[in-house]
């Protein structure tokens, strides 16, 4: 498992197969601005093949039909294949989208090996097959593979958010088509080789790259069960209306405009730890971050002073540089679309605390400063949108009441965060929150717990327990009384 720079087919039916096309897809380095390699863009054929490969795989392979134990070791396998190779997938990461490497490496190139450990270590306790008996009857409820899985990651954390689908999908007996975004595909074939190295069997795990239209015919596809997506929510929201009307299931992890809470007694150096690690993560282009800072305003100047500085001494650069904590946006494009929202932001009023521009000596690479707006009302473009850069807004309050009401005062309801010295307070008060998690002090929920979000922050959970729950159909028998026994006993035995 060796990144080879260009790549010139698709991973399909458990083998590497010529495209239907010659068209490829380049990957643009953020930070040099130079092509970084390239790969086949895929087509409506070639999603054609995957889709039969997958369903192959499931109707008639051995994959949904083997006992929990076997896939379970598969699954371990590709575990190790992929742990052993985090050093290269954090690199590839760092060089495709531009997170720093100082990042990549616990989260980008970590977290998969973490989240295969998290779901190989709840898969025994789930409740795959339960005997229930009732005045009304006797049954086996079964939580049987929902089948088909077009799992559609976007560029931000490939390999991570491929891994939160991945992992449950396939211990539950799926198959799997992966589309990886244009702008981070790359680390989808060191996944594809593994996978091809762990024994798993033909068409199960399919990998093609493809464009908006290819992908499109993908979510419509007549063969596919499932849809588990992550991404923008306007994408989102097209997505869902093409499931819906053929009933396709689907999942959606969507954006997210978070708010931090910061009231009157918080730990200052608590939350600005915080804002570094929860705000900015990925140059600002994290989901979940928390980008709307909520503070009392009995302790804004405070607050503003310490956010200044923070941002000021962050230092930006090279992404395979330790010591970077900013990196450069993903593309030209996502750079121009940020740099208009700090237009706007200015427009509408806001004021600019720190930052507002590109970085002074970096002429190369997609940069935009660390930004912090002050004088922010909650109506404000910058205030209610999902800019997916390093912009903070900050916004005051009164008290608590309005500190909820301005947190909740959002189309979305991904993330969030309280900040409190009396933690039982901070959780009383994150209760309120219309938002799918929120961190007490800054402390994360981690790999356990369920991710996803209310409003228009998606539909349905991932992660945790409750990630196998997106994978399966239940499905009820009535049994006999003497049959249950016999069921319960094999079970006990």
């Amino acid at each position: 498992m060796v990144w080879q720079g260009n790549y010139d087919s698709l991973f399909i039916g458990g083998r590497w197969v010529r495209p239907a096309s010659t068209e490829r897809l380049e990957v643009i380095s953020p930070f040099t601005e130079q092509v970084l390699a390239s790969v086949p863009a895929g087509t409506p054929d070639d999603v054609d093949s995957a889709v039969a490969a997958a369903r192959e795989a499931f109707d008639r392979g051995p994959w949904p039909r083997m006992e929990l134990a076997e896939r379970m070791a598969v699954v371990r396998r590709l575990r190790d294949l992929l742990a052993a190779q985090e050093e290269t997938i954090a690199t590839l990461v760092s060089e495709e989208m531009g997170c720093p490497i100082a990042q990549s490496r616990p989260m980008q190139a970590g977290g998969p090996r973490v989240l295969l450990d998290t779901f190989l270590e709840l898969a025994p306790d789930y409740p795959w097959s339960e005997v229930r008996r009732t005045a009304t009857g006797t049954s086996l409820v079964t939580a049987e593979p929902v089948g088909v899985v077009a799992a559609i990651v976007p560029w931000n954390s490939p390999m991570t958010v491929a891994m939160i689908k991945l992992a449950p999908a396939l211990l539950a007996g799926c198959t799997v088509i992966l589309k990886p975004s244009p702008e981070a595909p790359l680390d989808a074939y060191l996944l594809a080789e593994a996978a091809e190295e762990a024994g798993l069997p033909a068409g199960v795990l399919n990998v093609v790259p493809a464009d908006r239209e290819a992908s499109e015919y993908l979510v419509k596809h007549r063969g596919v069960d499932k849809v588990s997506f992550t991404g923008s929510s306007a994408a989102g929201a097209r997505i869902g209306a093409l499931c819906g009307q053929d009933f396709r299931r689907v999942n959606l992890e969507l954006g997210g405009k978070s708010a931090a809470i910061v009231l009157d007694d918080a730990d200052l150096d608590r939350v600005i730890e915080s804002v570094r690690t929860l705000s900015l993560r990925y140059n600002g282009q994290a989901c979940n971050n928390k980008t709307r800072i909520v503070v009392s305003r009995a302790r804004e100047a405070e607050l503003l002073d310490r956010l200044a500085a923070m941002a000021s001494e962050m230092p930006v650069g090279d992404p395979l540089d330790p010591a970077t904590q900013i990196g450069p946006l993903v593309s030209s494009r996502q750079r121009e679309r940020v740099e208009g929202y700090i237009e706007a932001g200015r427009a509408e009023g806001a004021k600019v605390l720190v930052g507002g521009g590109r970085p002074a000596g970096l002429d190369r690479g997609w940069f935009v400063e660390t930004t912090v707006f002050t004088g922010v009302a909650p109506g404000m473009k910058i205030a209610q949108e999902e800019i997916f850069g390093p912009v903070l807004s900050v916004l005051t309050f009164g008290d608590e009441d309005e500190a909820v009401a301005i947190a909740n005062d959002s189309d979305y309801g991904l993330s969030g965060s309280v900040f409190s010295a009396d933690p039982l307070h901070a959780l009383a008060v994150a209760r309120r929150m219309r938002t799918g998690t929120v961190e007490v002090n800054g402390a994360v929920a981690g790999f356990h717990a369920p991710i996803g979000g209310f409003k228009a922050s998606g539909v349905g959970r991932e992660g945790g327990r409750e990630g196998f729950e997106s994978y399966v159909e239940l499905k009820a028998y009535g049994i006999s009384a003497e049959l249950a026994d016999e069921l319960e006993g094999s079970v006990r035995g």
